[in-house]
């Protein structure tokens, strides 16, 4: 058996989800994307006027318009919410890379609240003008908006909340004949089926020269690379054999020259003359260990 309706809830039509169509093209009456109705009644079961509010989960995906109002008993209002263009363009390239599989499990959601208002002010909006889309004027919306957060915030109003899922449904006549009248269009009338084999075949052999060109650039590379290493590791090894050979000849030098002077000290590397009054330091010690001479008296000697 089911339940009474709330006689401060409003009748809303659909009544459990809203489904958007998603073509490849924007609307053709040149709507900025797709559209969807939905009825907001008054069931009469009680003589005073009933505010509403639309809310979403994806306030920047929907354009929702009036989003709040007031419904006098036994009329309706009719709602207008609008996916805009950039997000059916999303969506369209999501169908049309995954399929409508990656569609059919939106988290988008809409909320519609409803609640019971007095005379004094639903009054204010009696015979009101209103703009695009339904709008009230400033003042009346800021009054709409004062009184939601009043019922919302704790008082005993009490308010209806009914929710109403998303299905974006891709139409299926649209996405076929549009890839085939774009093909169709694309094609020279004088274009046979001789000529499309001809042109496939010989984009087959310049694809195949492409690649076969890439090999022969990888494998040069690779060659390349092989004859800098084998360079590199040739010219450091001749760069040590000259430093060692290089140091083999000073010390060979240095040999010979002592050799020739007759002398424990030569003249060569490592040479300390004697009686020329310097002191010199090794490793932060006095030079005795070594040979050389420390103090005064040895330098005078």
């Amino acid at each position: 058996m089911s339940a009474q309706p709330l006689p401060y809830a409003l009748e809303v039509s659909p009544d459990s989800s809203l489904q958007f169509t998603i073509t490849r093209d924007p609307p053709a009456d040149g709507g900025e994307g797709a559209r969807c109705l939905m009825t907001l009644r008054h069931t009469g079961l009680t003589n005073q006027h009933l505010a509403f509010k639309v809310k979403t989960t994806q306030p920047r995906r929907y354009l929702v318009r009036p989003n709040q109002g007031i419904v006098a008993p036994g009329s309706s209002e009719t709602v207008s919410i609008l996916l805009v263009d950039k997000d059916r363009q999303v969506l369209w390239s999501t169908y049309d890379r995954l399929g409508q599989s990656a569609l059919d499990h939106s988290k988008d959601k809409f909320l519609v609240q409803s609640c019971a208002v007095s005379d004094e002010f639903s009054s204010q909006f009696r015979n009101e003008p209103r703009g695009d889309g339904g709008q009230y004027k400033k003042e009346l919306v800021e009054a709409l908006t004062g009184m939601w957060n009043s019922a919302t915030s704790g008082s005993n109003v009490p308010v209806f909340n009914k929710k109403l899922h998303v299905r974006h449904v891709v139409d299926a006549g649209a996405s076929a004949a549009a890839p085939a009248a774009a093909g169709a269009a694309s094609l020279p009338a004088t274009f046979q089926e001789g000529q499309l084999h001809d042109e496939v075949a010989s984009l087959r052999r310049k694809y195949d020269e492409l690649v076969a060109f890439s090999v022969n650039l990888t494998a040069e590379r690779d060659i390349l690379n092989n004859t800098l290493e084998q360079t590199k590791r040739d010219l450091n090894r001749e760069t040590a054999t000259r430093t060692a050979l290089e140091k083999q000849g000073l010390r060979v030098g240095g040999r010979s020259q002592d050799k020739k002077s007759g002398k424990g000290w030569g003249r060569g590397v490592g040479e300390v003359p004697r009686g020329s009054g310097d002191h010199y330091v090794f490793a932060g010690r006095e030079g005795h260990q070594f040979g050389i001479p420390g103090s005064a008296e040895e330098r005078c000697r």
